[in-house]
């Protein structure tokens, strides 16, 4: 749990270096996700961060929180990061720095075998905070995109990818779709080279490839067509398609030739 802390925190600092020297126009670019600007990108994760946080210290508040969403399945998020991105930037950026510090405290804070409530199905604690570093990184990488900056993948990647691999039954779930029951190989090739497995070794379903690619299609980040992710049997054929690592309605994805070293 302290090395996911420890990653969570190492995370927001790598994002909050690249905007906290934007000037407010700056604030306002584009991202590849459609509508959201570097500013909505910051208030999403500033938003999430509390309602995370919320759901460690006061989960009666947030099963008021979850009822809201429920009344407004496909624009809460949205509207979450519209009323955020208006604020100056240096009023977003006290923000986000201040509900990082309380997330991690809250999470530290927290009993190891305690379950969170969250907008899908409860969360461990651990599980929590894998969660939020993977919104961290992937939010981040709209960010780096739009500046056109190329981040270097660290280790802290394997969370994302554990992650990732560990939500592909809500994939199908969310769709209104039975998750295949047979269990998937997955190897995925380390930003050092190591070699990062989950599942057992003879299964019939596998994905293979680089995990940077992997997470950034999970994540949503990237269409399947612009990473080397290679999928085998039906099952991981159709797995690629609808993955999506987060909570929430199914994500649209990104066209092809978007998103990262696209922009």
């Amino acid at each position: 749990m302290e090395a996911v802390l420890a990653d969570l925190r190492a995370e927001g600092e790598e994002l909050d270096a690249l905007v906290a020297a934007l000037d407010g126009a700056a604030w306002r670019t584009p991202t590849p996700a459609p509508r959201w600007t570097i500013a909505h990108q910051i208030a999403h994760l500033a938003w999430t961060d509390e309602r995370a946080a919320q759901a460690a210290a006061d989960p009666s508040g947030f099963a008021v929180e979850v009822k809201k969403a429920a009344a407004a399945p496909d624009t809460f998020v949205d509207e979450g990061a519209e009323q955020g991105a208006v604020a100056p930037p240096e009023t977003l950026l006290a923000r986000w720095r201040a509900g990082r510090e309380v997330l991690l405290r809250m999470l530290a804070g927290q009993p190891r075998r305690a379950r969170l409530p969250w907008y899908g199905p409860s969360m461990s604690v651990l599980s929590m905070a894998s969660a939020r570093l993977m919104e961290t990184w992937a939010h981040g990488q709209d960010v780096a995109d739009a500046l056109g900056v190329r981040r270097t993948p660290t280790a802290r990647l394997r969370h994302v990818a554990r992650l990732c691999v560990r939500s592909r039954g809500y994939a199908y779930v969310v769709r209104g779709l039975a998750p295949p029951a047979e269990e998937f190989r997955v190897e995925l090739v380390a930003p050092d080279g190591a070699l990062w497995t989950y599942g057992p070794e003879g299964a019939a379903q596998r994905v293979t490839g680089p995990a940077l690619d992997f997470c950034l299609l999970v994540t949503q980040r990237v269409h399947r067509d612009d990473v080397a992710v290679v999928a085998q049997g039906p099952d991981a054929e159709r797995w690629l398609d609808i993955a999506q690592a987060f909570a929430g309605p199914p994500g649209p994805g990104r066209p092809p030739g978007t998103g990262h070293g696209h922009c």
